[in-house]
């Protein structure tokens, strides 16, 4: 199921035993102390979304800075790609997050609310627009600045309001934000029902190494397909993408454990917080079942 089904049933009704999760919702809902899952530390989408903001062109809006004072529109506030946005312009481009205001809504479609209901912290203004509304409908006329989403506002991509991205060259930036910080933004991870983990102290480290050496039959894939006789996808240098990616990331692109990720964790601990979505300060470790920290 697509993520936007999955985490409401999750969160709202802890249907799955075994659930992929929004990092963003799960922390949240973990520093409230009304979590029925426990994580592990298998994290199914990354992300950097520097190619996630995207600004009118005829604002003035050439670097973070320029959208101090701005109106920027997100399809939730708590949603885990705007949590780093904000953390990394705020950190690495000094973009206080509580000098923009934010509205929320549906991205193309209308009527999409918040699924964890959030009170703004000092200094934060944060409004839903008029439920019969979208962002990209209120990006088109001029009546917000910029848009943060997953997914591109339609007037981006059918070219018929001057939008544009605000990293012109986002893979570089990327990488310069790697290289200088060492951080592949974590945007799902793994959880699984409490009960059942506390009724079986060995499930956490089954399902851990499960999903090991399933991400490890994808990494022998893409190298498979990267180097086959005649392309498997309509990529014509996939082979070169993938020695690029593993020259930036290095080999282990897509690491899985906790000591591996530890500053991704952190990061987005400090940034929940300072952002008024958690309730609390969580430490790192406090996300994830303590038998798989050391896997």
């Amino acid at each position: 199921m697509p993520p936007p089904e999955i985490f409401p049933r999750a969160l709202k009704r802890a249907e799955f035993d075994v659930t992929e999760l929004s990092a963003s919702s799960y922390l949240v809902h973990l520093s409230r102390g009304v979590s029925e899952y426990v994580a592990l530390p298998v994290f199914l989408s990354r992300f950097f979304r520097f190619d996630s903001i995207y600004v009118r062109a005829d604002r003035g809006i050439d670097a973070p800075a320029d959208l101090r004072g701005k109106v920027v529109g997100t399809p939730e506030f708590q949603m885990t790609a705007g949590v780093w946005v904000r953390g990394i312009l705020q950190e690495h481009f000094g973009l206080d997050h509580r000098s923009v205001r934010y509205v929320t809504g549906g991205l193309n479609l209308a009527g999409r609310k918040e699924r964890i209901p959030l009170a703004p912290g000092p200094g934060q203004d944060i409004r839903p627009i008029d439920p019969a509304e979208t962002l990209n409908a209120l990006l088109a006329r001029g009546e917000i600045d910029a848009v943060v989403a997953p997914e591109p506002p339609a007037c981006f991509l059918d070219g018929s309001a001057p939008v544009r991205r605000l990293f012109p060259d986002s893979r570089a930036a990327e990488q310069a934000y790697f290289a200088a910080s060492g951080i592949f933004p974590i945007m799902h991870l793994v959880a699984v029902r409490r009960s059942l983990v506390d009724a079986d102290p060995t499930l956490a480290g089954r399902l851990f190494k499960a999903f090991v050496l399933a991400r490890d039959a994808g990494y022998r894939r893409l190298e498979a397909m990267a180097n086959a006789g005649s392309l498997p996808l309509m990529l014509p240098w996939l082979q070169v993408e993938l020695a690029n990616t593993r020259k930036a990331l290095g080999h282990d692109h897509w690491p899985y454990g906790f000591e591996a990720n530890r500053a991704a964790i952190e990061a987005l601990c400090r940034y929940s917080f300072d952002q008024s979505l958690s309730a609390r300060a969580v430490a790192p470790e406090e996300l994830f079942d303590p038998r798989v920290l050391t896997t």
